[in-house]
């Protein structure tokens, strides 16, 4: 599958102004997410894991407790592409479901 070129520094901070809570940290766009407890975080990846593979993008990301820290980037692409774009708006809108 082709991946998508690379975002401009321009595009991705404009882009960025729809993704409350994100932001732009060397060739990622990052995120905590805090949860009510383990359980809730947890069903939350899960949900995240579904959508990840289906755009066959997956997140680094990591999970303590009620918390879970991403980091999106196009590995193959060398930084932040509309796929971690999409992937963020599914996890914002997944993360709406849960508050």
């Amino acid at each position: 599958m082709s991946r998508p070129p690379l975002l401009s520094p321009d595009e991705i901070a404009t882009r960025l102004e729809a993704l409350p809570g994100w932001a732009l940290s060397g060739d990622a766009l990052r995120r905590d997410f805090a949860f009510a407890d383990f359980p809730e975080a947890f069903g939350f990846m899960t949900r995240v894991a579904f959508a990840a593979e289906k755009l066959d993008h997956h997140p680094d990301w990591s999970n303590v407790w009620n918390r879970v820290t991403v980091a999106l980037s196009t590995h193959d692409a060398g930084g932040v592409t509309d796929l971690d774009f999409q992937l963020a708006h599914v996890m914002q809108r997944l993360m709406k479901k849960t508050e």
